[in-house]
């Protein structure tokens, strides 16, 4: 996911709406976030794991992701 400010946004929409296609945006006005566009055309799954990627082995499986949670608590 990329953050963009939500002037910037407005002033590169066409831009934008390219990476859109690829990975969600997050929009901030004032440091705060205030939205978030995605696109539709992705499972709710690959958007998971592409905001899980790096964070977790990527042998890893969800079993295994479980056990590695719970090794933390």
């Amino acid at each position: 996911m990329i953050t963009a400010l939500a002037s910037e946004f407005k002033a590169k929409f066409g831009y934008y709406l390219k990476i859109v296609e690829k990975e969600d945006i997050l929009i901030t006005k004032n440091g705060k976030p205030i939205a978030r566009i995605s696109n539709p055309r992705i499972s709710a799954v690959d958007r998971l794991c592409g905001a899980l990627k790096g964070r977790i082995p990527e042998y890893a499986d969800r079993d295994s992701i479980r056990e590695m949670r719970l090794e933390e608590d």
